[in-house]
């Protein structure tokens, strides 16, 4: 096995999907949520992530091509997406919904969007898979790359599975206080992920 390159994807896949920064917004996406439900939505974000993830490692940019989409568009999109997002942990529009729809289901269920996509496979990660996968000489470095992803998303899963501690200790004042300030950043992110998507374009080269 070549150490080099086990490091090197390891290093860039924690970087990208960031185990440790996903975490407050696991917490806050499922604030109030039993440790049932909890589980079941990191389990399923996880599992729901790692599939498309390894998808995209063996298909690659064949996949968006075949349906007409690139991704600068992907890019676009999940930027949008996140910025959605982000406008409900700012303004708690997510609490309010969570109370209208009480009567039709026990929670919300966030695992797919926007834990899955577009915050764990999302456009970053989607296109370090690739490259990653691109770089792999023989089945050995694929199997790696799949391997490694398989382990980051574990340490993820671990530090989910600990939500309920965390929240517990955080209180209600920090989780709100956390969600703000997670919002803040996700809105950040999103223009990120929207200029970049520009820029591939051709488009906000100057920015």
């Amino acid at each position: 096995m070549d150490m080099a390159f086990l490091i090197t994807a390891f290093a860039t896949l924690f970087v990208i999907i960031d185990p440790i920064g996903l975490t407050p917004v696991f917490i806050a996406t499922t604030q109030g949520s039993s440790a049932a439900h909890r589980r079941a939505v990191a389990i399923r974000a996880c599992v729901t992530a790692g599939l498309i993830m390894t998808l995209f490692a063996f298909l690659g940019e064949a996949v968006l091509g075949f349906i007409g989409i690139s991704m600068p568009a992907f890019r676009v999109s999940g930027g949008i997406l996140l910025f959605l997002t982000a406008l409900d942990m700012l303004f708690e529009r997510r609490t309010k919904r969570r109370e209208d729809q009480s009567e039709v289901e026990d929670h919300p269920d966030p695992s797919v969007f926007p834990l899955a996509i577009p915050l764990i496979a999302g456009p970053g990660s989607i296109t370090s898979v690739i490259l990653l996968a691109g770089q792999a000489q023989n089945a050995i470095q694929t199997a790696t790359v799949i391997g490694v992803m398989v382990g980051v998303l574990a340490v993820m899963l671990t530090l989910f599975m600990a939500g309920g501690l965390i929240e517990r200790a955080l209180g209600k004042t920090g989780i709100t206080v956390a969600t703000r300030l997670l919002g803040m950043l996700l809105a950040a992110l999103s223009v990120q992920f929207v200029l970049d998507g520009l820029r591939d374009f051709g488009l906000a080269s100057g920015l």
